[in-house]
C-alpha cells in the first residue's frame, strides 16, 4: 500500500493556472502508474491523466489534452498535475490514485490506493 496525499488546489479565475502535487509515500514509488481523477458535485468521478510507471508514457482525456500536463519525479516520490488554460468546468476535486505495476488505466477501478482530494475551484 501506498499513501497518497495531494496539494496544490484552490481558487482561481478561467485562463489561469494551477499545479498539483501528490507525494506518495510507503512503497517504491517508481512501480506504480499514477493517474489523476476529478469528481464535480453530482456527478461520478472521472478520469483525466495518468503516466506509466516504467516508460512515462501518458494518457489524457479529452477533455483536457492540450490543457493539461501529468509528469513524475521519482527521485521526489511525486507526480504533479500542470493544468491551463482553466475552464469553470474544470471545477472539482481532485484525486491522485496509483496502480502498482499498471498501465496507466482510464478506470478509477484499476487502481488501488488513493489520495484524499484537493478542491479546484475556477471562476468564470
Amino acid at each position: 500500500q501506498v499513501q497518497l496525499v495531494e496539494s496544490g488546489g484552490g481558487l482561481v479565475q478561467a485562463g489561469g493556472s494551477l499545479r498539483l502535487s501528490c507525494v506518495a509515500s510507503g512503497r517504491t514509488f517508481s512501480n506504480y502508474a499514477m493517474g489523476w481523477f476529478r469528481q464535480a458535485p453530482g456527478k461520478e468521478r472521472e478520469f483525466v491523466a495518468a503516466i506509466r510507471w516504467s516508460t512515462s508514457t501518458t494518457y489524457y482525456a479529452d477533455s483536457v489534452k492540450g490543457r493539461f500536463t501529468i509528469s513524475r519525479d521519482n527521485a521526489k516520490n511525486t507526480v504533479y498535475l500542470q493544468m491551463n488554460s482553466l475552464k469553470p468546468e474544470d471545477t472539482a476535486v481532485y484525486y491522485c490514485a496509483a496502480d502498482l505495476w499498471g498501465a496507466a488505466s482510464s478506470l478509477s477501478q484499476e487502481y488501488e490506493d488513493w489520495g484524499q482530494g484537493t478542491q479546484v475551484t475556477v471562476s468564470s
